[in-house]
């Protein structure tokens, strides 16, 4: 038995040696599609006048932890929910849209990545562009927080 581990062993070795020889290494986690290149190719959605809010309301923030900068595919998504006065964030009240004509809801996507304090999808498949996505989500008090977010992709 002992020597048959050791065969084993040796075997899985040679192929990893072999692996990092040619180039050809395991591929990384398992990729999920967040926006698909024939939702990327959509045009892009018609502005939309801001919206104004009065008056002081601790409405949740939205904060982009990842990425920050232009990245490749896949991707770390990470977005961080905060919300104030004792509220709780509802997560069921998370929305995520690829703004696009016509737009893309990813909310069935990012559901099983959605923590109680934000998203976070460690390996995110987009097509190469710039990309937009509007994020909304509600506290226990009702109070709505929204955020513009805006990534670029490379080849």
């Amino acid at each position: 038995m002992c020597r048959f581990k050791a065969v084993v062993l040796a075997v899985a070795l040679a192929f990893a040696m072999l692996g990092a020889l040619t180039g050809v290494l395991p591929a990384p986690a398992h990729a999920e599609v967040l926006i698909t290149e024939q939702e990327g190719m959509r045009p892009a959605a018609a502005p939309k006048a801001e919206e104004a809010s009065r008056g002081i309301f601790r409405a949740p923030k939205i904060s982009v932890l990842s990425p920050q900068e232009a990245v490749t595919s896949p991707l770390n998504l990470k977005l961080k929910f905060e919300s104030f006065g004792g509220t709780k964030i509802d997560e069921d009240s998370v929305r995520v849209i690829y703004l696009k004509n016509p737009s893309v809801d990813l909310t069935p996507r990012l559901k099983s990545h959605l923590k109680n304090n934000g998203i976070e999808m460690d390996v995110a498949e987009a097509p190469p562009g710039e990309h937009h996505l509007k994020v909304e989500v509600k506290d226990s008090d009702g109070h709505v927080g929204t955020a513009d977010i805006v990534f670029k992709v490379t080849k």
